[in-house]
């Protein structure tokens, strides 16, 4: 962000969420596919901060390791004593020297808008103030600080709801705990704090009180409260995944994408689809999984990490991968590709056709009823229906190469390693386990044997024998 002072972010994300009753750290839970804390790094992202310092307890490693990658800083809050001393922290491990603006955010308020937090930076320096914050309004802000202003319509103090009077907590202006403020002020105030209140800790709602009492300005911006919602529950949880997954949809149809049933669509924050798609009832796009355009998904697909060229058509019940799917292919239904497989331009795989680290060519086709597994297919083959790459000897996996224009047999059992030339054929329920030379025909002798007037004796003494 271009300003006159620099900026720093403050993250905190130490505590341990005990209401979530989890194992885990609360921030690490996964909301839209991403940790709760990625979700404020990666609003954070385009703020340009300077310095950003994520403060860290519970499961301090754990925590550091899935914030790779947005570059913050790491300070470790062992005992957790509230937000000012988390802040506290924070400066002394991150901020030393440090001379700007510092905002404050927390790792489980996932939803908070980049726009709102760039209103709060503007509004603060426009106004000059030493101290600002965000508020939200509500008719239940059971939970949380109340806003208590003069007769002015100033603010005079926060008060926390367990010190707050009768009177207090039926105030509708609450305070989401999302500041900016400047490090000249911030830095000092931190060590002023006292934990002379209900719950013992150094509540960093306190600066603002100091800076009402010593005459520095503060300001406020209104923000929407869905945007401020934090997540203390598992019932918290899933109201935000609900609300997330409506925004992504809406954000994915502003942009060009049809959803039959947006009701039913779960799409998590790092997908990407193109324009001209239609997705439709009950599919699932998870992880980095990106849709080119004009593609059509039927329904009931799940996708994770898998990259789809455009003009592709995924029919129902189709399962895909981390795996990779070129322009104009035909998948489904009930069709499988498993991680490491890398289809061609035009490909069909039909129904019940699994595919696990295998490439297929352009316009190769296995449209019923096979397993493909550490292969390398050309493209213009064909595979039958019941064909299978048996490519595992029960220590080791090896693998089955098939050449351009090939024709595989129904029924047919390729055993690896194995190699068929281009234009080959494989007759119908032929075993293979030496290679094919191009052009070559592979077949099993079984020559059809017949009995006549078998099935009449049969029967009759079946029926014997049935009836003992």
């Amino acid at each position: 962000m271009n300003a006159a002072r620099p900026l720093a972010i403050v993250i905190l994300a130490a505590g341990k969420g005990t209401r979530m009753k989890s194992s885990h750290a609360k921030v690490l839970h996964p909301l839209g596919g991403r940790a709760l804390v990625r979700h404020v790094l990666e609003t954070c992202r385009s703020l340009e901060a300077e310095r950003t310092v994520l403060v860290v307890g519970h499961q301090a490693e754990a925590v550091e390791n899935a914030c790779g990658g947005y570059g913050a800083s790491f300070a470790l809050q062992q005992e957790q004593n509230g937000t000012g001393h988390a802040v506290r922290i924070a400066r002394d491990a991150g901020l030393d020297g440090f001379e700007g603006d510092v905002m404050v955010l927390y790792g489980d308020v996932p939803l908070l808008a980049e726009h709102s937090l760039r209103r709060l930076i503007e509004h603060h320096r426009a106004e000059n103030a030493m101290v600002s914050l965000l508020t939200a309004e509500q008719d239940d802000a059971t939970g949380y600080g109340r806003i208590v202003r003069d007769d002015r319509g100033a603010l005079k103090r926060i008060v926390e709801e367990k010190d707050a009077s009768a009177e207090e907590r039926r105030i509708r202006e609450w305070n989401p705990g999302i500041y900016c403020v400047r490090s000249e002020f911030l830095f000092p105030a931190l060590d002023r704090l006292e934990s002379n209140n209900a719950q013992g800790e150094l509540y960093l709602t306190d600066i603002v009180g100091f800076a009402v009492s010593d005459g520095h300005p503060v300001a406020t911006e209104p923000v929407d409260v869905h945007e401020v919602a934090g997540i203390n529950s598992r019932a918290d949880l899933a109201a935000l995944e609900g609300t997330l997954r409506r925004m992504t949809v809406r954000r994915h149809m502003d942009r060009g994408v049809s959803f039959l049933d947006p009701d039913t669509a779960w799409i998590e924050a790092d997908v990407e689809i193109g324009p001209d798609t239609v997705i439709g009832p009950m599919v699932q796009l998870r992880g980095t999984t990106r849709l080119g355009r004009d593609c059509r998904v039927d329904g009931n697909a799940y996708l994770v990490d898998a990259d789809v060229a455009e003009d592709v058509h995924l029919r129902s019940h189709v399962v895909l991968s981390e795996c990779r799917v070129a322009r104009g292919a035909i998948i489904g239904p009930f069709s499988h590709l498993r991680p490491g497989a890398d289809l061609g331009q035009d490909v069909h795989v039909g129904n019940f056709v699994e595919v696990k680290k295998a490439t297929l060519g352009d316009g190769t086709k296995a449209n019923h009823l096979a397993y493909i597994g550490d292969a390398s297919i050309g493209t213009e083959t064909n595979i039958g229906a019941g064909t299978i790459t048996c490519n595992y000897d029960g220590f080791m996996k090896h693998r089955t190469t098939i050449g351009d224009r090939v024709q595989i047999g129904s029924d047919s059992q390729l055993v690896a390693p194995v190699t068929i030339g281009d234009d080959a054929y494989v007759a119908t329920g032929t075993t293979v386990r030496h290679d094919v030379e191009p052009g070559a025909l592979a077949f099993n002798p079984k020559p059809d044997q017949r009995r006549g007037g078998w099935v009449e004796p049969f029967r009759e003494r079946k029926r014997r024998e049935k009836d003992g």
